[in-house]
């Protein structure tokens, strides 16, 4: 059974998460081939009941110790463009779509999703944008990241954010 894992972390994205769970999404996950949809909700407000629908079963939690099995489960990842995310995500090869909390101030997560999709490694969107982005999206294009370089990923950082 193909499955999408979403998470935001320890933060709350309730707009990624309403999003993601509109039946124009679960449409569109399902003629993609995706059974299933497990949602990450963190401290937001927004938490959907368990469902199964002809389209796609939903199933949501706030938080685990380790999203390591939820990762290693998933087909395609769709993420908050948080760092320990984007990096755990990326180090388990899994397909990442980084969606922008553009309600952010100071939003140095664009700044890293941005870079990463310069560098191939992710598709990039918005909440707005982002039914259409899974209906279009080739996940072949996406380039490994190299695997193991926690220094050179620091870096990376110090460089997005300003830091270097």
């Amino acid at each position: 059974m193909k499955s999408v894992f979403v998470t935001v972390g320890t933060t709350s994205f309730d707009d990624l998460i309403a999003t993601v769970s509109s039946p124009a999404a679960l449409q569109v996950l399902r003629s993609r081939g995706y059974q299933k949809l497990v949602l990450q909700v963190g401290r937001g407000e927004l938490k959907p009941a368990p469902r199964s629908s002809p389209a796609v079963a939903v199933e949501a939690f706030r938080f685990k110790d380790s999203l390591a099995e939820d990762l290693r489960r998933a087909d395609l990842v769709i993420s908050h463009a948080g760092a320990g995310s984007c990096l755990e995500t990326l180090e388990k090869g899994k397909p990442l779509v980084v969606v922008i909390n553009e309600k952010l101030m100071n939003n140095h997560q664009l700044e890293l999703a941005k870079q990463l999709h310069r560098d191939g490694h992710v598709i990039c969107c918005n909440c707005s944008t982002l039914v259409e982005t899974l209906e279009t999206m080739d996940l072949t294009t996406l380039k490994p990241f190299p695997p193991g370089q926690p220094e050179k990923f620091a870096l990376f950082l110090d460089k997005v954010v300003g830091f270097q």
